[in-house]
């Protein structure tokens, strides 16, 4: 989500991007047997989909400023929480992330990410009321606030790892090409992936293992650097794989797939884009991790990162990894074995529109959220031919 999500010239774009039946692009194969079911449609820009641990209901983050619950296969008319009166929506600002803490169920913790009236990231902790259907809005607590130079790459993917650390994404501040060289600058939280202990310390403390735990040489949150807008990232629940999908600048989108338990590591960000070298050619920085895969921008403009399927509904495609772009529509899917990004696929079915993120439901299961208001599941085609309708 690097650019303004109704950009009329984005949206043409999106329309010329649409798949056929021709054949997939270079160095992906063509893949049939998916569709993509609507569970729900009539959202007002939804961003995101998650569920507590154990949890049968669907949160679905929408930008304006509420969270959704899809119960029982239906939208509920009340929100879970209303925070449209502090945030402030539009391009790449709103409510943009939400994790819910690992006990949940005992706790009732859950974490927002939002861009409040003065443009600024907000990270705020707040808990369940006695309707499980319904928080306290009363009861929030701030964990962290960033200030936002510009309006965009604002980031916004908060997820558990599974130590029980909370990782947070923040872009490079926006603007166009990190002007102020955030990605690459230790000393600020702007173009990094954080990660800090909210079950300790307040309103969080900082695990003893970050690369500047210490406070010396850089900000002690900070795990990784130099990325420009990781839109979404997301953990695999069958390994300790964590996969960035960073938003890239004017000709390369990128996915990374790293080690969540290796400290300090460099995604390359303004130095490189993709796997290519940004502006003049300049020397790698420190622990440089180059993208498991790039694609050019003919193909796509704004890479959405998704997830590894853990579910039990395709059994045939555990292990695989799945994203899209928004301008694309297009599904594509990798497996990471080796070292490599192996058995890559695009997906034939009808385009998914212009595709905000990815979410898991808690028991693994895929689902797409587009700007079109929809929330869909990705589902194996049995009989008949594959469909998004």
């Amino acid at each position: 989500m690097s650019r303004v999500l109704h950009a009329p010239a984005l949206l043409a774009l999106a329309l010329s991007l649409v798949p056929t039946a021709c054949a997939a692009p270079a160095g992906w194969s063509a893949a049939t047997g998916l569709r993509a079911r609507v569970v729900v449609s009539g959202l007002d820009a939804p961003l995101f989909l998650t569920a507590p641990p154990g949890d049968t209901r669907l949160f679905v983050v929408e930008q304006p400023g509420r969270i959704r619950i899809v119960k029982d296969g239906k939208l509920l008319d009340r929100p879970f929480l209303d925070l449209t009166d502090r945030v402030r929506s539009g391009g790449e600002r709103g409510l943009l992330g939400l994790a819910f803490h690992p006990d949940y169920a005992t706790n009732g913790l859950f974490f927002v990410d939002f861009t409040d009236r003065e443009g600024n990231t907000r990270i705020e902790r707040f808990r369940v009321s006695d309707d499980p259907d319904v928080a306290d809005p009363a009861g929030a607590q701030l964990v962290l606030k960033v200030e936002q130079p510009y309006s965009n790459h604002n980031g916004g993917m908060l997820a558990f790892a599974r130590d029980g650390r909370l990782w947070i994404g923040l872009g490079d501040g926006g603007s166009g090409g990190d002007p102020h060289g955030n990605g690459q600058n230790p000393r600020v939280l702007l173009g990094k992936l954080l990660r800090i202990d909210v079950d300790h310390g307040s309103p969080y403390a900082i695990p003893p293992d970050n690369p500047f735990a210490d406070g010396r040489g850089g900000r002690p949150e900070i795990w990784s650097l130099g990325v420009r807008n990781p839109w979404r990232f997301s953990f695999d629940r069958g390994s300790n794989l964590v996969y960035v999908a960073d938003v890239g600048q004017n000709k390369w989108e990128e996915v990374d797939v790293v080690d969540a338990r290796s400290p300090g590591l460099n995604f390359g960000w303004n130095v490189r884009e993709g796997l290519h070298a940004y502006g003049a050619p300049r020397p790698a920085p420190a622990r440089l991790v180059e993208p498991v895969l790039d694609y050019p921008h003919s193909e796509g403009c704004s890479v959405t990162g998704g997830y590894v399927y853990r579910g039990a509904a395709m059994p045939d495609l555990r292990g695989t990894y799945f994203f899209s772009d928004w301008c694309g529509g297009w599904l594509r899917s990798f497996r990471w074995a080796n070292g490599r990004a192996t058995d890559r696929r695009e997906w034939r079915l009808p385009s998914l529109g212009k595709v905000t993120s990815f979410g898991e439901d808690a028991a693994g299961e895929l689902y797409v959220t587009t700007s079109e208001g929809r929330v869909l599941r990705l589902e194996r085609v049995r009989t008949g031919r594959e469909t998004s309708r």
